[in-house]
């Protein structure tokens, strides 16, 4: 028998305040047109209750997770349990208390999206946003911490490289440093949304994504400023993590759980309870298990779907959404 996994990813909310150019969001059609698409807080508990070994919680899919009234709820719930929780958000929505609430809930890690080091290049991604207000939340919650004596949560940057900001990671790295932020996490665009199957309301994001990934940038200027940030980041005491701006040959000759071990150690679930292979296939109308709602989480853990999807994986002819992907190819 297959043992349940220790990591959980659930999606508190299917919306989000912004219409970031490189997510699938603003296109998502799944649920009632006009609904709030929140994770029901009892299907939230009875998901997490399925799984007694679980050591980690991710908090976070495709929308806003602080857009949910009972997020922090959510968050003290795992916490108790002794999980780690971690989560990511735009703060665009972040309020004193809600700053507070990050503290007081036993959230572990705040990763903090931020994809520009300024107003111009971050707001130009992330339509809708408010780049002043960002930072200005980032440093409410460094305050709120230092208030209370807390460590928790540890902040994190994220950004997204695409070729309209790779010249802004030297000084998000500067940024970070300002900040009082010590750790950033730059990846590729996840996916090219290049599988046969994708659903056509999402093309004008693949056509983006195509426009924007670094594979269509020079690798001069990618090591150009790769190289800058590195050293701003030795100089500031910033850990930058960077991806391999292309496909490693141990990657491409790997198959299976050394490839891509999601499949085998965790799951994923939309704010309906539905199933996926990893939060890289963003929405279930591209791919899905089925609903561990109505089935269980372990009924489609140990099925004959997900069986096969593993069984694929670990061959020369893997699962089509997976070929494109930036963990399968070791560029993430």
């Amino acid at each position: 028998m297959r043992e349940m996994p220790t990591f959980l990813q659930i999606e508190p909310v299917g919306q989000c305040n912004l219409k970031c150019r490189m997510c699938p969001i603003q296109f998502r059609t799944d649920g009632e047109k006009g609904a709030l698409a929140f994770i029901d807080f009892d299907n939230f508990r009875n998901l997490v209750n399925q799984f007694p070994e679980i050591s980690e919680l991710h908090l976070q899919g495709l929308g806003e997770p602080m857009m949910h009234p009972r997020f922090f709820d959510m968050v003290e719930f795992a916490s108790r349990r002794g999980i780690k929780v971690t989560t990511n958000s735009n703060l665009t929505l972040f309020t004193r208390r809600r700053a507070e609430r990050c503290v007081t809930s036993g959230l572990e890690t705040l990763h903090v999206s931020v994809d520009g080091a300024t107003k111009e290049t971050y707001e130009l991604v992330r339509v809708g946003s408010d780049f002043d207000k960002v930072i200005s939340n980032v440093r409410l919650l460094k305050d709120i911490k230092a208030e209370l004596a807390s460590d928790l949560p540890h902040l994190r940057l994220v950004f997204v490289l695409m070729r309209l900001n790779l010249h802004e990671l030297p000084g998000l790295v500067q940024l970070a440093s300002d900040l009082g932020v010590r750790e950033i996490f730059a990846q590729h665009l996840c996916h090219d949304f290049k599988e046969s199957t994708l659903p056509v309301q999402y093309h004008p994001m693949r056509d983006f994504v195509d426009e924007q990934t670094l594979f269509n940038e020079s690798e001069a200027r990618i090591g150009h400023f790769f190289d800058k940030a590195m050293a701003a980041a030795s100089e500031l005491q910033v850990d930058l993590r960077l991806p391999s701006p292309r496909p490693t040959t141990r990657t491409l000759t790997s198959r299976g759980r050394e490839r891509c071990d999601w499949p085998y150690r965790g799951m994923y679930f939309s704010y309906d309870g539905q199933a996926m292979p990893c939060c890289m296939i963003a929405t279930p109308d591209r791919f899905n298990f089925g609903s561990a709602v109505v089935t269980g989480a372990e009924a489609l853990w140990t099925g004959p779907a997900y069986e096969e999807f593993r069984r694929r994986l670990e061959s020369d002819d893997p699962p089509e959404i997976c070929s494109s992907c930036a963990v399968y190819n070791g560029t993430f």
